[in-house]
C-alpha cells in the first residue's frame, strides 16, 4: 500500500536492531518495509559504542537515506528507526523521529507510534514547571516525563512515565547499552520482537519488517509490557497489570502488510474470511464477476468471489506510480488523484453486473468516483460491497480521523450512502462479522464502527461529546 486515496492513514512505523554490525543498514531495510504506515518523513538512530547518531528528513525512506554517506556517519551494532506519518504534530522537520536527546549525563534516542490522548494536560504542567518542547509532536512528552522522575534507576522512571501518558502508544527508546520498547495497556498498535542467525534481535511495528530481514518471530509485545533488548537479550517485565488488549481492527482491515501476522493472525487470511463472511451475509446480491479494489482489498475480494462462487476479475487496474492524494489541498486535487490512481478495465467489466469490494468507505469521494469509473469503462450494474462496517466514529489511538464531520457513515444511511457513491446496492459487513473475519473476538477495538472506546478519552472527550450533537453532512 504506497499510496491512498481515503484520507485515512497509520501514524508510523517503528524498527529497531541489537547486535548486528551494520545495524543502520539493517534498519533501514526494516523500514522500508514498514514504509506503508509512514510516508511524510524518515530517521534513524544508531548506536556506536555506546555514542549516539541521528539522521532524520521529511519526505520517503529512499529520498531520505539517498546518500550512502548517512550511513558512515551512523555506523554501530545497535539502532532504531521510524517512518512517520503526522497526525498529532505538523509535518515538519522537527517532528520527524527518532529524536535524540543530548543531555549532560546521557544521551536517549525516543520513536512512537500512536497518539496520545492527555497531551494538552500534560503539555501544559510540564510547560509550567519549565518544560521547553522542541517539537509539537506528543511524543516528546514521554522524554520529559522520565528525565523528571524521581528514581535515579532509568527503569524505574520510564515505568512511571508509562503509567503517566495515556491513549495508544508503541515506544522505541535507545540508550548507550540498551533499547526499551514499551506497549499501551490496551496494544492498540502493533509490535513484534524477531532474532536473527547471528542472535541480534529485532523489533518492528510488523512481522513483515522481521521478515525482510530474515529474522525469525519470537513474540509479539503484550500490552503493558516494557521489553529491555541488551547484550545480554531480551528480558520482559511489565510497567501495569491493568490491561485489556485491543488490538485496532483497522490494522487487520486496511493497514498492516498482508503478509504480516498480529497476535497469531495473519492479516492477508483475516481479510479473506472477511470476504467470505461479506458475502454469506449477502447472499442474494446478482452479478456476473467479483472486482477487487487495489490494493487492500484484495484478499478480501478473492475471499468473496470464492464464497459467492462467482469468478474473480482484474477489472481495476491500479498505476503503482503516484504520490498519494492526501496531501493534495483540495478536494478537486484528491478526485484527480484518483482518476490518477486507478482505470477500469472495459474488456473485462462492459455489459457485467459487478461485486466491487472494498475495504472501507471514508468520505465516501473515493467510492464515488470508482463507481463511475466502472460505469464508464461499460460495467451494466455496480453492486459495492465493503468488507468492514460503517465508519461512523473517529479514533483517537493514531489514526488521522479525530472528527465526525470527516466520515460519509456519521451523519448518512446506507441507503443514502448508496445513492451518494452511485451504485447500484450497497453492503457493510457486520460488526459480527468482522470479529469473526479477524478471530480474536473481543480483543480487537472496534470503536470506528460503534462508537464505545475502550479508554477514557481525556482531552478530546469535550469536543467529541459536542461533536456527537452536531449534523454532520458535507454533500
Amino acid at each position: 500500500m504506497t499510496y491512498e486515496v481515503k484520507s485515512l492513514n497509520e501514524e508510523c512505523g517503528l524498527f529497531g536492531v541489537w547486535g548486528h554490525p551494520d545495524a543502520a543498514k539493517l534498519t533501514y531495510f526494516g523500514l522500508h518495509a514498514l514504509q506503508h504506515r509512514g510516508q511524510e518523513g524518515a530517521g534513524i538512530i544508531a548506536n556506536n559504542n555506546g555514542h549516539l547518531k541521528g539522521h532524520r528528513d521529511l519526505g520517503l525512506l529512499s529520498d531520505v537515506f539517498k546518500d550512502e554517506k548517512n550511513f558512515d556517519r551512523l555506523a554501530g551494532n545497535a539502532a532504531i528507526g521510524h517512518v512517520r506519518y503526522a497526525t498529532a504534530g505538523s509535518a515538519s522537520i522537527d517532528n520527524v523521529q527518532p529524536f535524540l536527546f543530548n543531555f549532560h549525563d546521557a544521551q536517549l534516542g525516543l520513536c512512537h507510534n500512536g497518539n496520545l490522548t492527555n497531551t494538552r494536560t500534560l503539555k501544559r504542567d510540564l510547560e509550567s514547571k519549565g518544560a521547553i518542547f522542541h517539537s509539537n509532536s506528543d511524543t516528546e512528552i514521554l522524554m520529559h516525563l522520565i528525565r523528571r522522575g524521581l528514581s535515579p534507576n532509568l527503569m524505574d522512571n520510564v515505568k512511571s512515565a508509562l503509567n503517566t501518558v495515556k491513549g495508544g502508544f508503541a515506544y522505541l527508546l535507545i540508550t548507550e547499552d540498551k533499547i526499551i520498547a514499551a506497549l499501551d495497556p490496551n496494544g492498540f498498535r502493533p509490535l513484534a520482537i524477531g532474532k536473527l542467525a547471528n542472535g541480534a534481535y529485532v523489533i518492528a511495528s510488523e512481522t513483515c519488517g522481521l521478515d525482510v530481514v530474515g529474522a525469525t518471530f519470537v513474540q509479539d509485545v503484550l500490552p503493558g509490557q516494557v521489553v529491555t533488548i541488551d547484550d545480554a537479550g531480551v528480558h520482559i517485565d511489565t510497567y501495569t497489570n491493568e490491561v485489556d488488549l485491543k488490538i485496532c481492527s483497522m490494522e487487520f482491515i486496511y493497514f498492516a502488510r498482508p503478509d504480516s501476522n498480529i497476535y497469531g493472525v495473519n492479516v492477508h487470511t483475516a481479510r479473506k474470511n472477511m470476504g467470505r463472511l461479506l458475502a454469506k451475509e449477502n447472499p442474494h446480491i446478482e452479478a456476473d464477476i467479483v472486482v477487487g479494489v487495489p490494493n487492500s482489498s484484495l484478499s478480501a475480494a478473492s475471499g468473496f468471489a470464492e464464497e459467492s462462487g462467482l469468478p474473480y476479475e482484474m477489472g481495476l487496474v491500479k498505476n503503482q506510480y503516484i504520490q498519494r492524494t492526501f496531501i493534495q489541498p483540495t478536494q478537486e486535487l484528491r478526485e484527480q488523484g484518483v482518476r490518477m490512481k486507478l482505470s477500469g478495465v472495459r474488456s473485462v467489466v462492459e455489459g457485467k453486473r459487478v461485486v466491487m469490494v472494498d475495504d472501507s468507505i471514508v468520505r465516501g469521494t473515493t467510492s464515488k468516483r470508482i463507481v463511475a469509473l466502472l460505469k464508464a469503462a461499460g460495467a451494466a450494474e455496480v453492486h459495492v460491497v465493503i468488507a468492514s462496517p460503517p465508519l461512523a466514529y473517529p479514533c483517537f489511538y493514531g489514526i488521522d480521523i479525530q472528527t465526525r464531520q470527516e466520515l460519509i457513515a456519521a451523519n448518512h444511511s446506507v441507503s443514502e450512502i448508496n445513492e451518494i457513491i452511485g451504485s447500484d446496492t450497497l453492503h457493510f459487513l457486520s460488526i459480527d462479522g468482522l470479529k469473526a473475519g479477524i478471530g480474536l473476538g473481543d480483543q480487537i477495538c472496534t470503536s470506528y464502527f460503534d462508537g464505545i472506546f475502550p479508554t477514557p478519552l481525556y482531552d478530546y472527550e469535550h469536543d467529541y461529546n459536542l461533536g456527537l450533537k452536531e449534523k454532520v453532512s458535507f454533500y
